[in-house]
């Protein structure tokens, strides 16, 4: 599962740098003493018995923590490389709710060889002054520290994270020390989660995880910490929670967690996520006090949810992109592909809930499905049915109001896969929840103001830019606000302007995070007059302070890759059923995407000679064959034109 989302805001979830400072400093020239360990299957392992070894490196490791899993394959990189030069991986994990099964998985999982001891009692990670997870320790030949914190600089304090690193700490503390040399930084911060320390929990203290901490928890968390949900770990049961206790408190604390980016100032909406003061409290004295379990006659009865789904109940109607699952590679990049798929509706069903779920989180970074009368992509009256990106979670349209799929549709799954260094493959579905028809008095259509005509030049922060005006062509009902930008996304705002000429804010995000991607929905519908107009604005942040930008070197334009750009400001907005054809249309005109698509389709349809839906190989040149004919079957389909835009685009930019 991909967790950049969690990897970014458990980044940020490290002490300043001055107390990590204090902390690090003491144990830098000494000596590790001896130890012995076992690993998950009961192999004991001392320090002592390495001996013949240059170097050994001691790695702090726990199995659900996202920065720990990344930094894993990466410890066993290094291990490969630097084996025969006498260099040793030996990673530790002192958490109190990893148990040995979960080690064992976790060790499998990654493909992990080097051992991973079980430090039961956190003796050693206490004797070594460890605090976070991943946390490395050089030790030299006579087993003096020579340098501890981070394996890279890849995530950093603040909850950015890199694409790639631009320091390999620890890999250069090994070079240097096996050349002989000093070690040019022999500290850093390391950056990830607190160990699940095991404490003593106070007898007599009043806050309990049974009487008030698992329902605290039942209310802002476990919607997404639960079994097979995007979190990296869940959040149900005492002894999974309580060694969780201590990075719960800082994440929240600092509002990181639940993750929500509205500015207070600006609008309520229905699924907000903010923790109150007094439930912060709360979490507070509970860890403080050992994280203790009280009567478990107190728990609260467990929340309940649709088993492997966000959505109501489970869907009416699954459908899967295709019959067969998408290999992707390795690594590179891979265009963005497109499955057109009968829906399998024999009749007009009315949509009141769906939800994308990937087959593979771990490379699907996100999911657009639209539907269409005839599965082409350049289809004039195609519509967005819903998406997945990181972060988003699904809520059912208000009662009385859902989206048309007329019989006989189409889909088209538009999916960006992000290789993560292992093959893989990935068949993603949609569950789609009906509604009565008889219940229906609005019909919902998805619509966006943006800018596709920006540049963002290189090496500066704050760059603003304005989307189109979006004008109501009739009165709408507005249901949610979605924006959309990429990595250098910094700042959003939606503005409506009614025909009186005031002016409102309807929702802000003063710092927009490209991995948590929200819908924000509006406690009730607000009705938009005739003649109002919505704008958005964005700024950017291209700059090298910004860690998630690609290349702050680069002048950036609109594209569907991560490293370009967009400005979108998805809405919701909903016309009474029956509305004429002409009201219907014009909502659909203002969605995303008209104006470049109608280009392509022009293109398509000049190149299209012989009209039967391709582009073969006489109508059009080896050098365009080679740039869009991506399965190398010497045709080009919509599909193929629509996923080389940005090539195409490249090709008449001045």
């Amino acid at each position: 599962m991909r967790q950049f989302g969690w990897i970014a805001l458990l980044a940020a979830a490290v002490a300043s740098s001055a107390s990590a400072a204090e902390v690090v400093r003491p144990l830098l020239g000494q000596t590790v003493a001896d130890f012995s360990l076992k690993d998950f299957r009961g192999k004991s392992y001392s320090l002592s018995e390495f001996k013949a070894s240059a170097i050994v490196v001691i790695a702090v490791l726990g199995t659900e923590c996202p920065i720990a899993k990344q930094c894993a394959v990466k410890l066993q990189n290094l291990s490969d490389k630097y084996a025969e030069r006498g260099v040793v991986i030996l990673a530790l994990d002192a958490n109190r709710q990893d148990s040995l099964t979960e080690i064992g998985a976790f060790a499998k999982a990654n493909s992990l060889t080097f051992p991973i001891l079980k430090d039961l009692n956190q003796q050693v990670v206490d004797s070594l002054l460890a605090t976070r997870t991943p946390e490395v320790f050089v030790l030299d030949a006579q087993r003096v520290v020579r340098y501890r914190g981070r394996v890279d600089d890849q995530f950093a304090v603040g909850g950015k994270s890199r694409k790639t690193p631009t320091r390999e700490d620890l890999k250069t503390a090994i070079d240097e020390l096996l050349d002989g040399k000093s070690i040019s930084v022999p500290e850093t911060v390391a950056v990830g989660c607190l160990i699940g320390r095991a404490r003593e929990p106070k007898k007599d203290a009043t806050v309990t995880y049974s009487n008030q901490i698992a329902r605290v928890l039942q209310q802002h968390c476990v919607e997404c910490h639960r079994p097979g949900e995007i979190a990296p770990f869940s959040l149900t049961e005492y002894q999974e929670v309580a060694g969780w206790a201590d990075t719960i408190v800082e994440v929240t604390r600092s509002q990181q967690m639940p993750p929500w980016h509205a500015s207070p100032e600006y609008g309520h909406f229905a699924n907000e996520r903010r923790i109150p003061p007094e439930d912060l409290n709360l979490l507070q004295q509970w860890a403080s006090a050992g994280a203790p379990e009280g009567n478990p006659a107190d728990l609260p009865p467990p929340r309940t949810y649709t088993e492997g789904w966000q959505l109501p109940h489970q869907p009416d109607h699954v459908v899967w992109m295709s019959e067969k699952p998408f290999q992707v590679k390795e690594e590179g990049t891979v265009r963005y592909q497109y499955f057109s798929v009968d829906a399998g509706l024999t009749e007009d069903k009315w949509l009141s809930a769906a939800e994308i779920i990937p087959g593979n989180r771990s490379v699907v970074h996100h999911v657009i499905v639209f539907m269409t009368s005839d599965g082409k992509l350049l289809d004039e009256d195609r519509q967005m049915v819903t998406a997945y990106v990181p972060g988003l979670r699904v809520t059912p349209f208000p009662k009385g109001m859902a989206k048309r799929l007329p019989a006989g549709s189409k889909f088209i799954f538009q999916l960006h896969y992000t290789p993560n260094g292992v093959a893989g493959e990935d068949r993603t579905r949609i569950g789609l929840v009906f509604a009565d028809p008889a219940e229906i008095t609005h019909e919902v259509r998805t619509a966006s103001a943006g800018n596709r005509r920006f540049r963002i030049e290189p090496q500066k922060d704050n760059q603003a830019f304005e989307s189109r005006v979006v004008t109501a062509p009739t009165e709408l009902k507005l249901l949610s606000l979605s924006p959309h930008m990429h990595l250098r996304g910094k700042s959003f705002r939606y503005e409506l302007t009614l025909p009186d000429g005031k002016t409102e804010t309807l929702l802000d995000v003063p710092h927009y995070d490209f991995n948590w991607q929200t819908a924000y929905r509006l406690p009730e519908p607000r009705t938009i007059p005739q003649g109002a107009k919505l704008k958005a604005f964005a700024t950017f942040d291209n700059s090298p302070n910004n860690l998630a930008n690609p290349d702050p070197s680069k002048t950036v334009t609109w594209g569907e890759q991560s490293w370009d750009e967009m400005l979108l400001g998805y809405f919701d907005v909903a016309v009474p059923r029956g509305s004429d054809d002409t009201a219907r249309r014009a909502v659909a005109g203002i969605a995303e995407g008209r104006e470049p698509l109608a280009i392509v389709k022009r293109l398509f349809e000049s190149l299209d000679k012989n009209k039967d839906g391709k582009i073969v190989r006489d109508e059009v040149g080896p050098a365009q064959k080679a740039m869009f004919d991506t399965d190398a079957d010497g045709m080009i389909t919509q599909e193929e034109l629509v996923a080389g835009l940005p090539e195409l685009r490249k090709l008449f930019r001045p």
